[in-house]
């Protein structure tokens, strides 16, 4: 894992916990990270967000992804993924 992509993941974090959400940045044993987010007014709902380079012929871009591997989001707004994650996981209600 690059230093580039914990910092964008550290970014989601920030933009997420202004959102009231709670969310941390987790590194597995084999070095890879993704940012663990819980919506604290109901636990069940929760996401696991990952961060990589999308390898395009014309450049490379780095983008937040979805732990179901869908890609949710460029990298360089991480307020703007914050708002998706946000709206996936809110409560009824809320």
């Amino acid at each position: 894992m690059g230093e580039n992509d914990f910092g964008h993941l550290e970014r989601l974090v920030s933009e997420l916990d202004s959102r009231g959400l709670h969310a941390r940045v987790v590194r597995t044993q084999s070095g890879r990270a993704f940012v663990r987010v819980i919506n604290p007014n109901a636990t069940s709902l929760a996401e696991n967000v990952t961060c990589r380079a999308q390898a395009a012929p014309s450049c490379r871009d780095w983008y937040y992804w979805w732990s179901w591997g869908e890609r949710m989001h460029t990298a360089e707004d991480p307020a703007g993924a914050a708002t998706k994650v946000a709206r996936v996981l809110a409560a009824v209600g809320e």
